[in-house]
């Protein structure tokens, strides 16, 4: 059974109204100059424009329309869940079993809000995302570790003092995600985050 052409605008409006809650999510991370919280649909435009820009750094076979798409949905869970710092609860909150529960209960409700063959591909690319094993997948997770990562440098060390993040954490938390999908830029990005832990 399809819904008719009135049923699926007002199921997209639904779901477009729904969405536009992502920009009330403040995030862990501030703005580049450091004034206020980072919402999430702002982080989410921003890592569109990071997939764009760094299109180049992508390995061959990726598609940068796909990544975009992924960056553009990936965090509509936070409309339910919040923001969950990588560096919160000493890094032990952000992938948690319980988090990662009530995430896919959020992705299955926000997604289910559109017509059934709307819904169901974005809620299959954002499964993918989070799994993290296609090359679409590894190279949008890594520019979403890569993303706060510049914006804290942008902020003079932004929230890593808030958060008590140390150069080992920092490495391990998200210096290894950045490395897997864009080693040259974790490169380029470990040389000037580097100096604020010394």
């Amino acid at each position: 059974m399809t819904d008719s052409p009135e049923d699926r605008l007002t199921r997209q409006f639904a779901f477009l109204t729904e969405a536009d809650r992502l920009k009330t999510v403040l995030r862990g991370t501030t703005i580049t100059d450091g004034a206020r919280r980072e919402n999430s649909g702002e982080h989410s435009w921003h890592l569109a424009l990071y997939a764009l820009a760094l299109a180049g750094e992508a390995p061959e076979g990726v598609s940068i329309d796909r990544v975009i798409r992924m960056l553009l949905i990936h965090d509509l869970v936070e409309i339910d869940v919040g923001d969950v710092p990588i560096h919160s609860q000493g890094g032990q909150a952000h992938g948690s079993a319980a988090i990662q529960a009530a995430e896919a209960a959020a992705a299955a409700r926000i997604f289910g809000l559109l017509p059934e063959d709307q819904g169901a591909p974005l809620l299959a690319l954002w499964h993918e995302f989070e799994a993290n094993e296609s090359p679409d997948a590894v190279f949008a997770k890594s520019l979403d570790r890569v993303q706060p990562v510049l914006q804290n440098i942008a902020a003079g060390g932004g929230t890593w003092t808030e958060y008590q993040v140390t150069w080992p954490q920092l490495e391990a938390r998200v210096g290894v995600k950045i490395a897997r999908g864009l080693p040259r830029v974790w490169d380029w990005v470990r040389a000037r985050a580097r100096p604020f832990f010394d």
